[in-house]
């Protein structure tokens, strides 16, 4: 299962990770679960912890990796095992294709949005995070805003008014473009 920034794990089994960079070294750190990790370009770490009760966990990337490094929160959502999984079912689900949000995703998959993100059965991008199931998530941009179509459709807009220095390039998207692909990205559950 790929995630970004927020992390679904069932209470009392533990859980393993294998940490990898693309870019710069960071350090996963979830005070409350366990110590710190760093994560190394070009080198994988592995760690693990074990979730003792149901919670939210926050944490902070622990390592200074440029301009964006305080907006880079991690969230530990820690539920009862039939709980998980039933998340687990909604996240293996296929999204719907939804014929009324056509245009948003025409535009999606024709600007540069595909090139970086997966969407399952439309788009294979490999570098930023995968929206298959965008709206399970409580937050965008590694916490920094609350998921909800209005923060969303602020994000797609301009990412660098709500977390400057971010890899996500504005596209300059009109108003019925901008509409139609937070449209299209709402259905993405």
């Amino acid at each position: 299962m790929v995630v970004a920034n927020e992390l679904h794990v069932p209470i009392n089994r533990p859980v393993w990770l294998r940490l990898e960079s693309a870019d710069v070294i960071h350090s996963w750190w979830v005070p409350a679960l366990a110590g710190k990790m760093d994560v190394i370009p070009n080198h994988t770490n592995y760690t693990w912890f074990n979730a003792e009760s149901e919670g939210l966990y926050l944490g902070q990337c622990a390592e200074y990796c440029g301009n964006q490094h305080a907006g880079m929160l991690l969230r530990v959502i820690a539920s009862k095992p039939a709980d998980f999984e039933a998340w687990l079912q909604t996240q293996i689900a296929p999204t719907v294709n939804d014929a009324s949000v056509a245009m948003g995703r025409d535009i999606f998959q024709e600007y540069a949005c595909s090139n970086c993100h997966t969407v399952k059965g439309v788009s294979d991008g490999q570098f930023a995070p995968d929206l298959t199931h965008l709206m399970s998530r409580q937050t965008i941009a590694a916490g920094v805003a609350p998921l909800d179509p209005t923060s969303l459709k602020a994000w797609i807009d301009n990412p660098q008014a709500l977390k400057p220095g971010c890899n996500m390039p504005s596209l300059q998207l009109d108003t019925q473009e901008l509409d139609a692909v937070t449209a299209y990205l709402l259905t993405l559950r």
